[in-house]
């Protein structure tokens, strides 16, 4: 029975695996908006209502692997050392090199290239994307709410996940400016997230009181 289950487990993961790489291949070949579930289902030789078992939305297709992200990073940030902040755990995560910065080759990191590049060119891809970055804040939020047992009310733990999210999301869009051009340096476009990203940052953990404020003659 157990090997009868662990044959099962494993035809359903390959099953997924399929239909998310075929789907991927169509969506980088065609564009997202122009490729209907039916046409993924027809290339896996798998039926719609199959697709939707293991993906309830097309969205779904793109962003399958997200949930693993967000446990990691929610992790990351719970189990910190003693002593570390939450702000500093919430960086050696974020800052680490993933997806395309940690492709293992170059043709890998062309595939990434090209997803990242559809992703960009969708309205509805962005659109969801936005509904994860909100997932990801208040999962955040809670997280930093219970560590700091924050009252009922209390807003800080909200702001403080708006601005830390708000920084892996600038990194994203800064990386997709990075990959317009032709020539695409991963190891230049790394060190940059790293230290542009330590640098927004660092801008937190100094506070944001002093930061745009006039001086006399009108300078910053």
């Amino acid at each position: 029975m157990d090997r009868e289950l662990g044959l099962r487990e494993r035809k359903k993961l390959q099953t997924r695996q399929l239909i998310a790489d075929t789907a991927r291949r169509l969506f980088i070949e065609r564009g997202f908006d122009a490729v209907p579930v039916a046409a993924i289902a027809r290339e896996a030789d798998v039926s719609e209502a199959t697709v939707f078992n293991y993906f309830p939305s097309k969205e779904d297709l793109v962003y399958q692997g997200l949930e693993a992200f967000e446990t990691e990073l929610l992790a990351t940030v719970r189990d910190r050392p003693s002593g570390e902040s939450i702000i500093a755990a919430f960086g050696r995560f974020v800052l680490e090199p993933r997806g395309f910065l940690a492709a293992g080759d170059e043709a890998a990191a062309r595939l990434l290239t090209q997803a990242s590049k559809m992703i960009a060119s969708s309205p509805a891809l962005l659109a969801r994307e936005q509904q994860i970055y909100a997932r990801y804040t208040a999962s955040l939020a809670a997280l930093i709410a219970d560590d700091t047992n924050a009252e009922v009310g209390d807003l800080r733990p909200l702001a403080a996940a708006h601005a830390l999210m708000g920084v892996h999301r600038t990194l994203i869009d800064f990386v997709r400016c990075q990959l317009t051009g032709q020539a695409v340096d991963r190891v230049r476009i790394a060190a940059e997230v790293k230290a542009r990203g330590q640098q927004a940052l660092d801008l937190l953990v100094a506070g944001l009181g002093t930061y745009g404020a006039k001086s006399a003659t009108g300078s910053l």
